[in-house]
């Protein structure tokens, strides 16, 4: 069977890579999904990387999305039929690693061998792993690229490791090895155009994982957590809607996150808005608890009747009275 022409598969590889970006549910991608124009640049970039087999730095917070990206890139590769490695360089371990080194280059010759081999949390790394990876990595200073042509060599960090090397902390020669190109992953509270189509993903995943209908999704709870700084970033918002899904609403997860501890001045920039945002904050608060009292009120303090009034649920309403600490002894019970 004559082998295709190099431009047919580049084509094909384009092809499949703009499919599986595209495809708004595509399993495993949760941080990969967004239509703002952030999270589309970056996606766009990880698919002419993995066209190639430089290796790649991913740099983001906790939470972001680094892991997805890796398999995201690696299912967007050439190798994606081989086995994705991930390695936790917090535990480093060079007997645990070094097996899976030689397969990364070895190809099909190779029991088992690598498509990608995924070096995670590499700022975790003391001086003396540091020099102990370096010895293990195919050394891409001897002219020829075959070293890595059969695999992928992806790291990531929650930290810039530029900064590390200039204080001599981060081997300079293995900060050039890992980082081919480096895709910076945005936190949550830079794509928030993607907060509603990320809450729609995870509302879709455990709606199905708990067996539970999903609370219904409106405007007015999509700019409340567009307002929230998100500092566990998209594994928080995750969090949150698992929490949602099993309560039956958002009501009792979204006032447990906006008692989190987490104040909007140290989570936004000081000044007016920060100060602006604590005081909407605190009307909101009043608000709603008005609301509840006159519900309360106008029902007699039949709660089950106030709940359907103010279009929650009992089990929320119980929650929330709880919250803003009221009662009435004349008709509990």
């Amino acid at each position: 069977m004559s082998p295709k022409p190099v431009g047919q598969v580049t084509e094909n590889m384009h092809r499949q890579s703009t499919e599986i970006l595209q495809a708004p549910n595509s399993p495993g991608d949760p941080f990969a999904h967004g239509l703002g124009p952030v999270v589309q640049s970056l996606n766009e970039m990880a698919a002419e990387i993995a066209r190639t087999d430089i290796p790649v730095l991913l740099v983001g917070e906790s939470g972001t999305g680094k892991d997805a990206y890796a398999k995201l890139i690696h299912r967007l590769s050439a190798t994606n039929v081989r086995r994705f490695h991930k390695f936790n360089c917090a535990s480093f371990d060079p007997d645990l690693l070094s097996p899976h080194v030689p397969r990364l280059s070895e190809g099909n010759d190779s029991t088992s061998p690598c498509g990608t081999l995924y070096l995670d949390n590499v700022q975790e790394l003391d001086s003396a792993a540091q020099r102990a990876l370096l010895s293990l990595l195919p050394d891409a200073e001897d002219g020829d690229s075959s070293a890595q042509r059969h695999g992928r060599l992806v790291s990531s960090a929650t930290s810039s490791l530029e900064s590390e090397v200039e204080l001599g902390r981060f081997r300079r020669e293995l900060y050039f090895r890992l980082n081919g190109v480096c895709l910076r992953i945005p936190p949550l509270r830079e794509r928030l155009d993607d907060i509603q189509i990320l809450t729609e993903h995870f509302l879709n995943k455990y709606s199905k994982v708990l067996k539970k209908d999903p609370p219904l999704l409106n405007e007015n709870l999509v700019q409340a957590l567009s307002a929230y700084h998100w500092p566990g970033n998209i594994r928080e918002l995750e969090n949150f809607i698992r929490r949602s899904v099993l309560f039956g609403d958002f009501q009792i997860a979204l006032t447990e996150l906006q008692s989190s501890g987490v104040e909007p001045s140290k989570a936004t920039s000081a000044g007016a808005g920060s100060s602006l945002k604590v005081a909407a904050r605190a009307a909101s608060k009043k608000a709603e608890r008005e609301l509840i009292l006159k519900a309360l009120e106008r029902t007699h303090w039949n709660r089950k009747h106030a709940a359907r009034d103010l279009q929650i649920s009992y089990k929320s309403l119980l929650y929330k009275i709880k919250q803003i600490g009221v009662s009435n002894d004349k008709h509990e019970g």
